[in-house]
């Protein structure tokens, strides 16, 4: 399998460094976005990349649309799938190895935990002298038992030191990984934050298409959440926060976008709380930016967080935020200034965060204008892309190894 040659007819062939870049799969989330945009952003950066991937489970949503939609063919290896299994392991092993071997890549970058490892492992095999994974978040608290944890810590600190580099996408994540969990050296540690298309976001909206396809009466609120329906997400407690706000405020309703192995036992929840009248599952959705655009208030309840792809897009469009202070949040939101923030699984507090937000338009926004001006700025796709290119080059520059050229089109990706 040869990777296309971007090279003009006529034109002599430029110094490229070939790139495969490994996904456990495409599924509805932040790491999908990312690995789908730097693969395809950084061949005009003088690179040649291959996304490589398995598939997305039964209730996760396939982002693999976004991919092509970029003029990325993800390569496909079924077995390098979400879940565990030392057979599928040992074959998506098998195959990597021999893929790394036919194209010979300078750089493997693997994303997420089960494509790191295996992808890794198999870049040391196969010879590839530069071995990059970037952290969208960890396994070392709220997924598994405290033994199956420490186990995966393990893992990851015997990565850690054959790994080039690692990247985390938070300062507060670099600190965990350095300094509380001892993952990697901190001089093998750097940070970059992720990056996104976020015009869909900021550019105008029209108003009221989801309250139609709702049929919610007139004059209600709307708050709204957005992820994967899975135990880390806790929508447990951003429903009986929703019981807490109706007590106050019945003029509200729940919005709550993603599907997943959770569904069945929260829609159960909602009709023992009572409030099924004011909750909307509306499973995945594509139109996120017409979504957001109706929402009075965004809200996430995880237990841990990487970089929170949904709050990123809901301040974009310049929605008010409220949230739990887990993980890599307190990097993206600043309490009283751009979002507000509570402790993780005070749904209490929360409820009274979301009424605050409800009851005073003018703080919602302040909050939504501060908020889009610091997402903007902080996570488009062309900074993500001049970061890592720029990470590329000084491993390559350590290595000894020749830098690529880059095309007359660089650096107009937005």
């Amino acid at each position: 399998m040869a990777l296309p040659d971007r090279t003009e007819a006529g034109a002599s062939p430029r110094p490229t460094v070939t790139v495969l870049r490994i996904i456990a799969r495409l599924n509805v989330g932040g790491p999908a976005i990312h690995t789908a945009l730097l693969t395809a952003r950084l061949d005009d950066q003088g690179f040649r990349s291959l996304l490589v991937t398995g598939t997305p489970g039964q209730h996760e949503g396939d982002m693999s649309y976004l991919a092509r939609q970029l003029g990325v063919e993800p390569r496909v290896i079924p077995e390098l799938g979400r879940d565990l299994s030392w057979r599928d392991d040992l074959v998506a092993f098998g195959k990597l190895v021999r893929l790394m071997r036919e194209l010979r890549p300078q750089i493997v970058h693997t994303h997420t935990a089960k494509a790191g490892a295996i992808g890794r492992l198999a870049a040391l095999v196969a010879g590839v002298p530069i071995r990059v994974h970037t952290f969208h978040g960890h396994v070392f608290r709220g997924y598994f038992s405290p033994l199956k944890s420490q186990v995966f810590l393990w893992i990851e600190r015997l990565l850690g030191r054959l790994t080039s580099c690692v990247v985390a996408i938070s300062e507060r994540q670099r600190h965990d990984f350095c300094e509380v969990y001892r993952v990697v050296h901190p001089l093998r540690c750097v940070v970059i934050p992720l990056g996104f298309d976020l015009w869909p976001f900021t550019a105008e909206q029209p108003l009221g298409e989801m309250r139609r396809d709702l049929n919610c009466p007139a004059g209600w609120q709307l708050v709204g959440i957005v992820g994967r329906l899975v135990p880390i997400k806790n929508h447990e407690m951003f429903l009986a926060a929703a019981r807490r706000v109706l007590d106050a405020h019945p003029g509200v309703g729940f919005v709550i976008v993603g599907d997943g192995e959770r569904r069945p036992t929260l829609e159960r929840l909602a009709r023992d709380l009572g409030i099924s009248d004011h909750v909307f599952f509306l499973g995945w959705r594509r139109d996120l930016a017409a979504v957001y655009a109706d929402l009075d208030v965004v809200a996430l309840t995880s237990i841990s967080e990487g970089t929170p792809v949904a709050l990123i897009e809901a301040m974009a469009a310049g929605r008010p935020v409220v949230s739990t202070a887990v993980g890599g949040v307190p990097d993206v939101v600043q309490n009283e200034k751009t979002g507000l923030l509570v402790a993780d699984g005070d749904a209490a507090g929360f409820s009274q965060a979301v009424l605050r937000l409800l009851a005073d338009p003018a703080l919602r926004q302040r909050l939504a204008t501060e908020g889009r001006d610091r997402v903007v700025a902080r996570y488009g796709s062309q900074r993500l892309v001049g970061d890592v290119r720029n990470l590329y080059l000084e491993l390559l520059r350590k290595r000894g190894m020749r830098a690529p050229e880059p095309t007359a089109a660089a650096g107009t990706a937005a």
